[in-house]
This record gives structure tokens, C-alpha cells and sequence, in this order.
């Protein structure tokens, strides 16, 4: 009995959206003439209609709240339509009972600032984040120690491009190659979200030029499974170190995720990495202050 009272809610729902939806647009805003006798504000029924590709009865139907069948297609023309925004669109497909197709993917490079503050809360726990395309916008001190980021020019502050290019990576992921190919498949996955994006686009064809691994396995089309969250590193100062990892995705709309890694509990160079995290800016400073005096 809840099924068909929710479908009904659903229906009502839907109805009172489209309408309040489509009345908050101007004629002028979608090429329309304003008229001079509208009795209600927005865009009249049949406008909508024609806008959508639907005929005016079907569409009455719906925005009356009857039991009527959409199409993902007409859901993507409506949308149009009535210039939802991406919260609305999926709300639009959630009362409609659609499955939302995928958007394209893109690239953003701006991080939110409460998100610095976090990765700042976190001085043992290298993180980082990305976009789509694998550019690292942000990390906290944890990171660059590890990674070193901030030794690399902004232009080419990229996870993939340094995981091929920079011999530093290369000597930091041990085993390199295993680890590599779980990298390269996991971004294999992001490229076919913004195949279409023309940076994503770039980065594989300067990598295919530069590096005979990346240009070899990426040819392959090999699809490798998840990593199981852990990664091995060969930390010079520490030595061998196993973390697990994880990534969160800090903005959906954005596509920018948080990545995060913690020393294995309870292995004895996990202790020693966090102690050599703070230990090497106190020491640097101390140098420092020599040199000064």
C-alpha cells in the first residue's frame, strides 16, 4: 500500500515543481514575445510544450500529476527547458522515477577553503586533492613531505603526469610498475567521464610523447582492479612504509575528491614515519638559523 501512496506523493510533487518551475521564466528569457494578456507569470503551458518537443496535452497531463510514463530524453529537454540547475535536474529525475543519465565530466580548480583548514588538521595524514584531470589544487605539510608538490612547477603539478615523468615518484612507489597500472586504471575511469574535455585530452597525448610505459599501457586497455586501498612507499629517511588510503569526494557537482593516507597501525616504521613528519622543518630551521647567525 506505501508503493502506490509514494508514487501518487511523487506525482503531486512533480506536478507542483514543473509548475512553480515554469512560471519563474520570462518569455524574453527563452525568445519569446512578452504579450500584453498573460493572466499568470512565466511561460504559458504550451510554450513549455513546444519548447520540450511534447505535445500540449501530454505535457498538461504531467504537470497535472497523472499517472503518465517519461523518457529519460524528454526529462534532458524539459531540463533545458525550464534551466534547471544540476540540483534541480537530479531532483527532476529523482520525482520522475528516471535513472540520471551521467553528466560530462570537467575539470575545476578551485578548493573550497574549509577544506584547507581540514587537511591542515591533519599533520600526520598526507592528503591531497584533485579534479577530473588528476590535478593536485591543494594538499597540507604531510603531503608535499611526502610527495613533495610544491618542487614542481603549478603547470605541471599533476598526479599522473608526475607519477610517469618524475623520477622522484618513481623511486617513492615500490613496487613502481604494480602500483602504476592500478593508478593508471583507476584515471582511465575519470578519462572516460571527460573524454570530451580538451586538458584531459592534452595530458594523455603530452604523456604518450614523453613516456614509453604510460604510452604502451594506455594502448593496452587494460583495466586493472581496485587497489584494495594500500600503497607502498620507499620513504628515503624512513624506508619501507605501507599505508592504507582512501578518497572522498568533497564536492560532486565539481568532481574534487579528497585524498587521504594513514601509516599502517601497527608496524613499526609507521611510527617512524610520524615522527620523521616533524621532525625534518625543526631541523631545517635549526640549519636555517645557523646559517643566519
Amino acid at each position: 500500500m506505501s508503493a502506490p501512496r509514494s508514487h501518487e506523493r511523487n506525482r503531486a510533487e512533480l506536478a507542483d515543481f514543473l509548475r512553480h518551475r515554469r512560471e519563474r521564466i520570462s518569455p524574453e528569457e527563452v525568445g519569446l514575445p512578452a504579450g500584453k494578456r498573460r493572466r499568470t507569470p512565466g511561460l504559458r503551458r504550451e510554450e513549455v510544450a513546444a519548447l520540450a518537443g511534447v505535445g500540449l496535452s501530454w505535457y498538461t497531463w504531467l504537470e497535472q500529476g497523472r499517472d503518465i510514463g517519461v523518457s529519460a530524453q524528454f526529462l534532458e529537454n524539459l531540463s533545458r527547458t525550464l534551466r534547471l540547475d544540476a540540483t534541480e535536474r537530479r531532483y527532476l529525475f529523482l520525482l520522475a522515477h528516471q535513472r540520471l543519465p551521467p553528466e560530462p565530466g570537467k575539470t575545476w580548480c578551485v578548493v573550497p577553503p574549509v577544506v584547507h583548514r581540514l587537511m591542515d588538521d591533519l599533520p600526520l595524514r598526507p592528503a591531497y586533492v584533485l579534479n577530473l584531470r588528476w590535478d593536485v589544487l591543494a594538499w597540507n605539510a604531510a603531503a608535499d613531505q611526502v610527495f613533495g608538490f610544491s618542487s614542481f612547477p603549478a603547470e605541471r603539478r599533476n598526479l599522473l603526469w608526475l607519477l610517469f615523468t618524475a623520477p622522484s615518484m618513481r623511486a617513492l612507489l615500490d613496487p613502481w610498475a604494480e602500483q602504476a597500472l592500478q593508478i593508471l586504471s583507476s584515471f582511465r575511469r575519470d578519462f572516460v567521464r571527460a573524454a570530451q574535455d580538451p586538458d584531459i585530452g592534452a595530458l594523455v597525448k603530452d604523456l604518450e610523447k614523453v613516456d614509453t610505459d604510460f604510452r604502451t599501457w594506455w594502448r593496452q586497455q587494460d583495466i586493472h582492479g581496485a587497489c584494495q586501498g594500500i600503497r607502498h612507499f620507499q620513504i628515503g629517511e624512513v624506508g619501507h612504509v605501507v599505508f592504507d588510503h582512501t578518497s572522498l569526494t568533497i564536492d560532486v557537482d565539481r568532481d574534487l575528491r579528497l585524498v587521504y593516507y594513514a601509516a599502517k597501525q601497527g608496524h613499526p616504521q609507521s611510527t617512524r614515519f610520524e615522527q620523521w613528519l616533524a621532525l625534518p622543518m625543526s631541523e631545517e630551521s635549526a640549519s636555517e638559523a645557523q646559517v643566519v647567525s
